[in-house]
Formats: C-alpha cells, structure tokens, sequence
C-alpha cells in the first residue's frame, strides 16, 4: 500500500476515534484498517496511538504525523481541485456543521444558493446544537454562534447575533409595557435554559451604562422556538435572539420593548481546525456566506 493510502487511513482513525469507525468511514474491514495501522507504525519505527479497550490517544510522534499527514493531504486535495477547476467548476464534498434553528431559518438557504452555483460540490450538514469535536468528527467547517473564546479554532465572523426583549401585543394590554428594565422584575418572563443563569438578564442601558435584572422564570426552555410559540401565546415576555423572533415582529405577533436598552450580542462564526488546511471549496463557502451576510442582518431589518 503506498504512503498517501497509508495516510489517509491513519487520519481516518484519528478523525473517527477508533478503528471500527475508520474502518466504517472508510468502508474497509476493521482488520484491514488495524493491520495497515499496524505497518505504518513499523514502517515509522515508533507508535502513534496507544489504545485501550475503551480509548485511543495519540502519542507525541503520532500528533505530530498526524498534522502533517492532513497538511499533505489537504494539498494533494487542493492540488486535484486547482487542476479540475481549471477544466470547470468546484467539486468534491464539504462535511459541514450548524446550529439546528439558526441554521434552518437563515442558513440553509444560503447553502442552497450555494448548491446552485456549483452543482459539483457534496454537502453533509449536521444540523444540531450539541458541541461538536471538528478534528475527531472529521468535519471541514462549523458554524458557531458564540462568544468566541477556544484559539485552538481559526474563525471568521459572519454576522451578529443581537438579543431583543418582546411579548405578544395581548400580554402587553393585560400587563403592562415596561418602561425600564427594572419593571421586568414585575413580569412573567420565559428564558431560555442552556444558559448559566436564566433568571439574570444582563443589558446596557440608553445611557451605555451596564446593568442587570433579576426576573421571575415562569418557563425556561432550551428551545428558543418553543420559548416564541409561548410569547406569542401570551405566556410573558422572553428574552430572544433576533434571528427567531423576526418574522412574529414583522406580522404583529410580537413586540420589542425596551429598544432603547442594549442586550446581550454574540456572533455567528465559520471556525475550522488549524490543522485542517483551507480547500478551495471550503474557502469559496465561506467566502460566499461572508459576502451574502454582509452589512445588516436580514433578521434584524425588521422595522
């Protein structure tokens, strides 16, 4: 078997975590996938993983071929793609994850478009809020709306993700609107659980000033479009991020209060490993959702 072929099996056992799943990915038997771990290692003359019944980890040596295997491999890929562009458009596959609701309501459509202009390109998209490993699920890209803190991860900005208080119009008559951030204390509020206090709601006020609020949690969810659906049932007020809430502001559904407070912004972000060697096709995606995200948020041109 010849050294790319011995690679790219060894970065298919790191990426997928185990042999067995190598050996899925791959296609191959799992005692193929061992015995050609098995030669590579004796080719080398030092071991690169060492494995339990329960766990594999990568030894100094093995980290170290690992990134270079997958920077040799993302060249030869590249190589192959420069050449085939020459001749046509992009193609070859892109294993994507997104967040489930963001990447639904705003994001699919994008990659759709994205589809459109270059039909040679595959697409695997995990559409899910969990968080994901990139190296080790073997993904090419995320998309990750966060604070982002993790400088393992190279990242470029999409857009902002901007939060807005709002309530249906029919809670609003029964209640009250709140004039300060203060009066929210006094309200029925849902909140959305995966968050480290959901009852403590953080803003700055129209003077710039930093400010919080402790508010009464009749509903936290870890859905944000069940805490919606409840808005606009006239369950309370929620705290939201834009992105879900656009569509009921344009119909009437709901109402943003307090527009003169500012609350909590995070970003959308495209992040990929820095062992993962930009492809042409990876480069383009996010050069395409870059440019089709540029200036205000469609989400937030609501008014």
């Amino acid at each position: 078997m010849d050294k790319f072929a011995h690679m790219q099996i060894f970065v298919g056992i790191v990426e997928a975590g185990s042999i067995s799943g190598a050996a899925e990915r791959l296609g191959l038997p799992k005692s193929a996938v061992s015995r050609r771990l098995a030669e590579l290692e004796a080719r080398l003359g030092v071991s690169l993983i060492q494995r339990t019944t329960r766990k594999q980890h990568l030894t100094d040596s093995g980290r170290a071929f690992y990134e270079r295997s997958v920077a040799i491999l993302a060249d030869l890929d590249e190589a192959e793609s420069a050449v085939s562009q020459a001749h046509g458009a992009l193609k070859g596959g892109l294993k994507v994850a997104l967040p489930l609701s963001f990447g639904l309501l705003h994001l699919a459509p994008l990659i759709q478009a994205f589809m459109t202009r270059h039909p040679d390109v595959r697409f695997e998209l995990d559409f899910n809020d969990r968080q994901i490993d990139l190296m080790q699920e073997g993904f090419d890209l995320a998309i990750r709306i966060a604070t982002l803190e993790d400088s393992s991860l190279i990242a470029r900005r999409l857009a902002p993700i901007r939060h807005i208080v709002c309530a249906s119009p029919d809670y609003l008559a029964k209640r009250g609107t709140p004039k300060a951030a203060a009066d929210l204390a006094q309200h029925v509020c849902l909140a959305y659980s995966n968050v480290r206090d959901p009852s403590l709601w953080t803003y700055h006020g129209p003077d710039g000033q930093p400010g919080s609020v402790r508010v009464p949690v009749r509903l936290a969810s870890s859905s944000g479009e069940f805490n919606i659906r409840a808005a606009m049932a006239d369950e309370g007020m929620v705290l939201i991020p834009s992105f879900y809430c656009h569509e009921a502001l344009r119909t009437g559904q709901l109402v943003k209060v307090l527009s003169d407070h500012t609350w909590p912004e995070l970003s959308a972000y495209a992040v990929y490993p820095p062992t993962r060697h930009l492809s042409s096709r990876v480069r383009a995606l996010i050069d395409f959702l870059v440019e089709r995200m540029a200036g205000e948020p469609s989400w937030d041109r609501v008014e």
